[in-house]
């Protein structure tokens, strides 16, 4: 064996960690409640499975809008706190609502704080725990890298942006000719080194192949890699680990083998897939224009007193297969605001109206588009229809830019929760990114996760 056995928890790991104990540190805090107080309003018995299940619904549902799977984030107490209390509150406060599914109310209003206190107090416990112990150095998995300068670079800031619990401890240049970018980042170089005696000193948990040139490699060095693979440590290519970290398909690093990319999820051809997503857009279309009349007559009494205009809009929109059609929305900005042609929309846009930006922060302006949903033109979740003038530009200068439109547009989708409104070349290029994620990995599963994140963009007045 090149290197010695240790623990390190991988992305995917930590999730499934954190998530498990946050259930059985909830579960234990109410039986410790139960025992030593005179707790009767949740026990833990069998007949009361239906109790426990509808509390971890609850409970893993709210986790989920308040971002406490986020692992930039969950490692650092201070900033998981506030998040911790906000989620404990919602999930008590609907568990409390909702006494069909869940044990009646009692008399004694003690047996309400205990219940509170008891879910709260074990679940600070433990994520203090987490982020004292399992989130120290001593459990990160350490890197690796095997490449040249600009895809050492691309691999560092995807791994260094992405996770917080990660190290590269030096990489290997395959091209010496070449010189060095200015944002090369600062980590040790290794060549020259034996590459079994370094993966073994350093514990390395991952070697990551950044490079496009399967020539550069030299025979001594391919051996190593085959007798490491053979021994067991994990060898991946660069791309699959930014997409792995980011949730991003690094187009703009695929070249000419772009079919080894791209093999597109099957739900985008699946009829059960299909007719089940449409049932879902027709329901939530109609809930969605119940919703907008309901709102209609706050939005009319805005848009006279600080709108001045039209209150609906229209503007022609992509859809899929390259079909135009016409969005709907609240108009936010002021009449006439492309008298010198279309253009990106910007932060602290001056065309966009006060009440326009009340509409835009709260998304009411894009309740319309359930309209669209309704005829067919978009789905519920999809890429964002961008326009045609602005498609022109995109598809001359993104590689597979038009291949979003394999899939109907969205009101949300992948983009719209992870990134902020594109306003630029780069926006278009890191939103493209994420909706090519989404449509290679479209499945039943990362449309819920969609709708949970839509509730958390629009708390945290993120994303667009």
């Amino acid at each position: 064996m090149p290197s010695t056995s240790y623990i390190h928890f991988e992305t995917s790991e930590r999730r499934i960690l954190l998530k498990v104990v946050d259930v059985l540190s909830i579960l234990l805090g109410l039986y410790v409640v139960s025992s030593v107080f005179d707790f009767e309003y949740f026990t833990l018995a069998a007949n009361n499975w239906e109790w426990i299940f509808v509390l971890v619904v609850y409970f893993v549902f709210f986790a989920h809008i308040f971002e406490l799977y986020d692992l930039q984030k969950s490692s650092k107490y201070d900033l998981i706190f506030p998040n911790i209390l906000m989620v404990c509150f919602f999930t008590v406060l609907l568990y409390l609502l909702t006494p069909f599914f869940t044990p009646v109310l009692p008399d004694n209003r003690l047996q309400i704080v205990y219940f509170f206190f008891a879910v709260t107090f074990s679940l600070l416990f433990w994520r203090w725990g987490y982020s004292f112990f399992i989130a120290s150095p001593v459990f990160n998995k350490n890197y690796l890298i095997i490449g040249s300068y600009d895809e050492i670079v691309i691999t560092h800031n995807a791994i260094m942006e992405s996770t917080g619990n990660a190290n590269i401890i030096g990489y290997y240049l395959l091209n010496h000719s070449a010189r060095a970018p200015k944002n090369f980042p600062k980590i040790k170089e290794l060549s020259g080194q034996s590459l079994l005696e370094e993966v073994r000193k350093n514990r390395v948990s991952e070697i990551i192949i950044a490079n496009n040139s399967r020539s550069a490699f030299s025979q001594n060095m391919f051996q190593e890699l085959i007798m490491l693979l053979e021994s067991g440590v994990p060898i991946r290519e660069y791309a699959q680990v930014y997409e792995e970290l980011t949730s991003r398909v690094p187009v703009q690093y695929i070249g000419t083998e772009f079919y080894r990319y791209f093999p597109f999820s099957r739900s985008n051809q699946n009829r059960l897939y299909l007719f089940v997503n449409r049932l879902f857009d027709v329901f939530f279309g109609i809930l969605g224009l119940v919703f907008m009349i309901a709102v209609l007559p706050l939005v009319l009494i805005g848009n006279l007193l600080a709108n001045r205009g039209p209150v609906f809009y229209s503007q022609q929109r992509i859809g899929r297969s390259g079909i135009p059609f016409y969005i709907y929305k609240f108009r936010t900005m002021i009449p006439n605001a492309e008298t010198e042609g279309a253009r990106w929309a910007v932060k602290n846009d001056y065309r966009v109206t006060r009440f326009g930006r009340i509409l835009r922060n709260s998304r009411l302006d894009e309740v319309p588009q359930f309209y669209n949903v309704l005829r067919g033109h978009m789905s519920l979740i999809g890429p964002r229809p961008e326009r045609p003038e602005f498609i022109m530009q995109l598809s001359k200068e993104l590689p597979f830019y038009e291949t979003r439109h394999i899939v109907k547009p969205g009101i949300t989708g992948w983009a719209q929760v992870h990134f902020n409104y594109g306003s630029s070349h780069e926006d278009s290029l890191t939103k493209l990114q994420y909706d090519l994620y989404y449509i290679k990995h479209r499945n039943f599963f990362l449309d819920i996760r969609i709708v949970i994140k839509t509730f958390s963009t629009i708390m945290f007045y993120r994303g667009r």
